[in-house]
């Protein structure tokens, strides 16, 4: 549901301003208006590497409409000059960070109980 709802965004972006609007444009408005619609709630989840890597698929596919490249190694090169990160970097920092605030509050849990 997260893919298909991502792509309907993402296919409003370029069907509004596909041909007018630059790369960096354009890749900025998927990455705050379209990203968080494939991402909502997914580092609360287990996820299998299979359910992660079809997220990545996601990102890859949209670069490729984006850049009309089927080259993987375009497709690499180009998310790194814009800084877009796929959803599996994405969802592991969420769920690292989500950890360390979890340890935390456990820890000022144990110690006002202890006291």
């Amino acid at each position: 549901m997260a893919k298909r709802s991502f792509f309907k965004a993402a296919n409003a972006v370029f069907g509004k301003i596909g041909g007018r609007a630059s790369e960096e444009v354009i890749t900025q408005i998927i990455r705050t208006k379209c990203m968080p619609i494939l991402l909502y709630g997914l580092e609360a989840c287990p996820l299998r590497k299979s359910d992660i890597n079809s997220l990545n698929f996601v990102v890859n596919r949209f670069f490729m409409k984006l850049f009309r490249t089927s080259n993987i190694d375009i497709v690499n090169y180009c998310r790194a000059e814009f800084n877009f990160e796929l959803p599996g970097t994405v969802i592991e920092q969420r769920t690292i960070v989500n950890l360390e605030i979890n340890i935390v509050h456990v820890t000022i849990f144990i110690v006002n109980c202890c006291v």
